[in-house]
This record gives C-alpha cells, structure tokens and sequence, in this order.
C-alpha cells in the first residue's frame, strides 16, 4: 500500500457502538483513520486497509470494543463515495484539516483556502448501526441540524462538455460518423442523442441507423450541420447573415428549437421593407409561427414602403389579396391601399389586369375622399374599361352623395382599418405654465416606456396653438406668446429633431383649429385679437404655399377642428357672443361648408378626435360650466350619444387617438391649469388617468407621429 502523507488524513472522533460514549478521558479512544490510496476515478468502494488508534487523554484501560492495529468489524468498514452513503462506526466527524481530492470532482477542504474559494457541498451518513446517525459538514464545521449536505460542482457539465469536445476534434472514442455531401464529421452517439432530439430518436428507437458507423443525412447543408454538431458539445453557435437561413433549417430539421427560434429572432431584428415579404415566405415554409406572426405585424405596419419593394411586385394574386384585405393594414388614407394594387397591376399589366376587379373590390372605396375617388379612380384607364371595377366605384359614390342609404351600405368596405392601434409618439406644444404664461417647450409621450420626456423646444412662445400632423412632421400654427397673436408656422421633423419655419398664414390666429387632409393642412377660425374669425386657410406643403378658402358659416374661435371621413369637421367654439353646439363640414371637391347634426352640448374649448370610425368630442365650457362629459358621434346613424365622462372637468383639452384609445391631455378645470392626463377604452367605456406631463400646465396643441412610419 503507497505511503500516505500526513495531510491526507480524516480525524475522527470514536464513540462506542455500544455505551454511545465519546473517547475522552474516561478511557475512550480517538482513531485516526489513513487512508491508503482513492484509486480509480469513479471507483465507488474503498476499504481500509490499516488503521491505528490513539488513546485520547491520559492512557487509560482500552476499551473493549477497539482492537489496536488491526483489523476488527468495529474499524474495519466501507467507505462509499458518490451518491451512496459512507459508513463509519459510531463516529462524529470534528475536522478535515488536509484531505485532497479523493477524484477530480470531489474536494472536501483545505486549511488556509479562501472562503472565495470553497464552493459546492457533500453529505456523509454516519454509523454501522441501524440508527445510521447523519452528520453533515459545511465549511468545515460540523452541524447536526441538517439530514445531508449535498456537494455540487457548478461547472462539471460545461468542463465534462468541453473535454469531449476536444476529444472528438482528436478523432478520439468517436462511434459514428455523419455524411452530408462529400463532408463527414465525427461525434459520440451518446452526446448526440442527449443534445439533439432528431439523434436521440434515431439511436433509441431501433432505427437502421442506430447501428450503423456511417450515417448519410440528407435536407441539410453540410456548414449547418458542423455548426449544429459543435452546439451539441459546446452550447454555443454563431448566427450571421450569411448562415441564418441554412442554420434555420438545420435547427429545423433537427428539432433544435432553441436554436431555431434564435434564429427567427435575428431575422425579426434585420425586417426591413424590402426583406420582409421573402423573410415571411422561408418562415411558412419552415412552419415557423412566430417569425411569421412577426412578419405580418410589419408589413401591416409598413405597407406603404413594403408596396414600393421588389418582393411586393412579385407576389400572386393570393398572396397580395390576404394583405390589403386585412383590417389591421397601416394606412394613412385608403388611397395608399388603391396605389398599392394599381402599382402592382401596372408591373404586368396585360396578365393581372384581369385580377383588378377582386383586387379593387378589397379596397374600402367608400372610404376614399369623393374628389380622389372622382378625379383619380374612375377616370383610371383600366377601371373605365372593366363593368365590375365601375360598378364598384359607383357603388362608393352612393356612399357619398346619399348619407341617407348609408345604413343599407355596410359592409367591411365602409369600415375604417384599425390603424389607429399602431403606438404613436403623442407631441405637447406650447401651452401655459401654471401663472398663465405663454411656452415654447415641447415634450413627448413615449407609451413604449410610459412617460412623458422633453423634446426640441420651437422658436417662438406659442399658448391656444394649432397643431396638426401631415406625412410624420409636426406643424405649430399661430398662437399667442403672450403679447400678441401670432401669423407664423414651425414644422418640426422627428429624424432630424429640428422646428423649421415655413412660410406665414394670412391672418393672425389664436385659439385656431388645424387638420390635415388630402396632403393639405386646413387652418380654420380664431381669434386674432379683436374678433372671432370664420376665415379658413390652406396650407400646400409642397408648394409652401397657403390659399384663403371659403369661410365657415359661423365665426369660431377656440372651436374643434378634425378631418373625418374625407371632410373637414368644425365643432363648438364661440363668436365672442354666443357658445355653439353646431357642427359644420368642409367637402373639399365642392369647396363648400355645410351644417350637420349639431352636439348635444354647447363648448367652446373643447377636444376632438376620431376612432374606429367614430367622432368624439370631450370636455370644454358651455358658458356655466367647466365640464368634464364626453359625446360621441355615429356617421352612419348621424346621431350623437353621451359615453363616459372624464374624471375631471377639462377647458382648453386636447383629444388625440392612440393605440386605439383616446387621450385627453391637459386643460382648465376652473381652478388651475391641469399637467394631468386621462385614457378612454372604447371596449370598457372608462376613464383611466396615464402619467401626467413633465413641463406643461395646459393649454397646449396636441399631435401624434406614429412610431411605426418609416422615413
């Protein structure tokens, strides 16, 4: 037997299996135990070979049960290491001071160690007796407060990995050999069948080529394959542009989901309008659900930029069809759904014009502003030629010049797309301070993150602000700064982060109401000053141009302004004289104005805003009262009804739609300007309060850019 050294040793402490009695100066022995050699790693029984015993204090008779120098069944036990008990007579462990590994993954202690460095845990059962008393060692110290200790090695997969990694890279105990091309790799049976579930059924079900050395593996690119064989030692595989498709269907095909959905999710993060349609492909192709929901959610979302790519030029009839059928399709206006599918006509145009009439029949034609749909769809060549797309538009534009039969019109055509459930940055402009001063700060709501920030500030004090938003910029009209009544226009645009100055409205106007519409920004009532203003302004961006229009028929100042349903909606507001309840609309192709069914409230200072087809109106002050109740208005039945009031009363509201909720920013509640903010859910008809603004007490113009717009 090799000699031992003196620090690997295990002290312990006798007790007697009979009287139970601890070695001390009563006679009682201590045994010190040598143990000869470990052996074999993964040796799972080893026997003493010798022993000695010392008497512990002064030398008294021997105790009867211990035999000195030799063997007896008291000393002579089995010591089992692993997850098997190790079996020592009657004893209590005191210390370890100086045991090495007894094999590579086993290390009780050692003196001096840094407590930084002692890791992992082990258990001992203690006594050749039934009763088998448990004692457990916990850095170092003994504790009879526990069953077990149990010792754990954290990194002994990833090392035990490793190493077998590299024994298969020395060809070494390799038992099968996989074949894609003229490439074979090497591997272990074992390690594949327990990484890789397509080998784990190939090995474990009695397959052909369970027992086969050489296996041929056909569907899978011989790059992919080496990738995937080296993840199932090493856990790790790198993805790129060049290897992502090929991995994809390797990590298909070998059921490695994981790696898989790693994979989609480095596709999802490169999506870009013109990727996006062959992405969605090789994704169904692959029966990846997940990459393909993804792909769908953007091409909804970026439609337009999608329509002007290669791929959207290439799709059949089907695949186009299932797209610009879908409520949820982004859209600015319905028109860019018509341009989207006359495009793709016009690419062959003498083999899919014979598709236009199904095609145009999934656009939402009545939905479409009647001087677009007059001027630019019925007078297009290939529609005038075909008596099903005719029939069509003339059914739209019954939609329009008889609102009475609208009711017998319904359908999916005559329902808005929901488009307003894409997540837009809501913009505050201007406003007042809680003293009533005019400010030029602006901040933005960021619903990723739920709160409100600070943003480029304009050039000019701007309170009663006109704001409205046209192809993703920003446009600030008029106001007061506190002096005067202002005339100017700022534009800002949110990739370069700058206001620029564009060219002046005719009049001076505060109190103004802004909508954007047709590719035009309509400016309308007022007050300059000295009197309410029935004046109407439009702005061509193009052009930087702006031109007086026909004049409302009631002079409005701080009245509600919005576009709806290819008019321009003016609501409420006041002449000085008298509050309004009367609604009036601008039809743009007839260049006129006229009245519609009026609120049920009179306001001035209200806030308004459209959803799913809906107009609603909300707060404002009715002469008496600030108020605090909301209306809602049906195009189709041309009714108003009241829907859940707000949670506080609102003058000087702004109302914008986002994410398919309405947002009632700011305002007066007849005491102070109001910082606070408040949500409407049309599906539980309530109020709900969001997080208040950070700058602004009221007062300030209100518009959204939606995140989801590519530039």
């Amino acid at each position: 037997m090799p000699e031992q050294a003196a620090g690997d040793q295990m002290k312990i402490q006798s007790t007697c299996s009979k009287c139970r009695q601890v070695g001390t100066d009563n006679g009682h022995l201590s045994v010190l135990f040598c143990y000869p050699y470990i052996g074999q790693i993964g040796r799972e029984a080893i026997t003493y070979q010798e022993h000695f015993v010392e008497q512990c204090g002064p030398r008294k008779k021997g105790h009867p049960h211990l035999v000195k120098n030799g063997p007896c069944e008291v000393d002579t036990q089995t010591l089992t290491f692993g997850p098997k008990p190790m079996y020592v007579h009657g004893c209590r462990l005191l210390d370890v001071p100086h045991l090495n590994e007894w094999c590579n993954s086993l290390i009780l202690y050692r003196e001096r160690m840094d407590a930084s460095e002692m890791s992992g845990s082990m258990t001992f059962e203690a006594g050749c007796d039934p009763e088998k008393k448990s004692l457990a060692l916990t850095n170092g110290t003994v504790s009879d407060s526990v069953e077990c200790v149990i010792f754990q090695q954290f990194d002994i997969f990833a090392q035990g990995f490793s190493a077998m990694e590299d024994i298969r890279r020395q060809g070494k105990l390799c038992d099968v050999t996989l074949k894609v091309d003229d490439l074979s790799f090497s591997g272990h049976r074992l390690v594949l069948a327990a990484s890789i579930p397509y080998f784990h059924a190939m090995f474990l079900n009695d397959m052909a080529e369970s027992k086969q050395k050489d296996i041929t593996i056909h569907g899978i690119d011989a790059v992919a394959l080496e990738a995937l064989v080296n993840f199932a030692y090493s856990g790790k595989v790198t993805i790129n542009t060049n290897n992502v498709q090929n991995l994809m269907v390797g990590a298909s095909f070998l059921q490695l989901m994981k790696v898989r959905n790693a994979c989609a999710d480095f596709l999802k993060r490169r999506f870009h309008p013109h990727n996006v349609l062959g992405i969605r492909q090789f994704a169904d192709t692959l029966g990846c659900t997940i990459l393909v929901e993804s792909a769908d959610k953007y091409i909804q979302q970026y439609f337009h930029d999608v329509s002007l790519s290669d791929e959207y030029m290439a799709l059949d009839i089907n695949e186009l069809l299932d797209i610009v059928k879908r409520d949820e399709l982004y859209v600015i206006s319905e028109e860019q759904v018509f341009e989207a599918i006359m495009r793709w006509v016009k690419k062959d145009c003498e083999l899919r014009k014979l598709e236009l009439p199904r095609l145009l029949a999934s656009v939402r034609l009545p939905l479409l502003a009647p001087h677009y749909l007059v001027d630019s769809v019925a007078t297009e060549e290939l529609i005038r030629t075909s008596h099903e797309c005719r029939d069509l538009v003339d059914e739209a534009r019954d939609y329009h010049l008889m609102p009475e039969r609208r009711p017998l019109l319904q359908s999916f055509k005559t329902r808005p797309r929901r488009c307003n459930f894409i997540m837009g940055h809501i913009f505050a402009v201007g406003g007042l301070t809680k003293s009533g001063d005019s400010v030029s700060t602006v901040e933005v709501f960021d619903p990723v993150v739920g709160r409100w920030r600070m943003a480029e500030a304009m050039s000019m004090l701007r309170s009663r602000v006109g704001v409205a938003v046209l192809k993703n910029r920003l446009y600030a009209f008029g106001g007061y700064n506190g002096t005067e009544r202002l005339s100017t226009v700022e534009v800002f645009d949110p990739v370069k982060r700058i206001w620029s100055k564009v060219s002046p409205m005719h009049c001076k106007r505060s109190a103004v109401g802004a909508a954007a519409l047709n590719d035009c920004l309509y400016v309308c009532g007022g007050y300059d000053g000295v009197s309410s203003l029935n004046t109407v302004e439009c702005y061509q961006p193009d052009t930087d141009t702006w031109m007086i229009i026909t004049s409302m028929q009631k002079h409005r100042s701080a009245g509600g302004v919005i576009a709806f349903e290819g008019f321009v909606y003016a609501l409420g507001g006041h002449d000085g004289l008298s509050i309004f309840d009367s609604v009036e609309r601008y039809d743009p192709h007839t260049c006129e104005w006229t009245s519609v069914t009026s609120m049920m409230t009179k306001r001035c200072r209200l806030g308004v805003a459209t959803l799913n087809g809906k107009l609603y109106v909300c707060g404002g002050y009715d002469g008496v009262t600030f108020l605090h109740t909301v209306e809602m208005y049906d195009p189709v039945t041309d009714r108003w009804k009241f829907v859940a009031s707000m949670n506080v009363m609102r003058s000087r509201v702004a109302l914008v739609a986002n994410m398919g909720k309405l947002w009632a920013i700011g305002g007066y509640d007849g005491t102070s300007n109001l910082p606070t903010v408040e949500v409407y859910d049309p599906n539980t008809d309530s109020w709900s309060f969001a997080s208040s603004m950070c700058a602004h007490e009221g007062g300030v113009g209100v518009g959204v850019i939606p995140i989801c717009k590519l530039e």
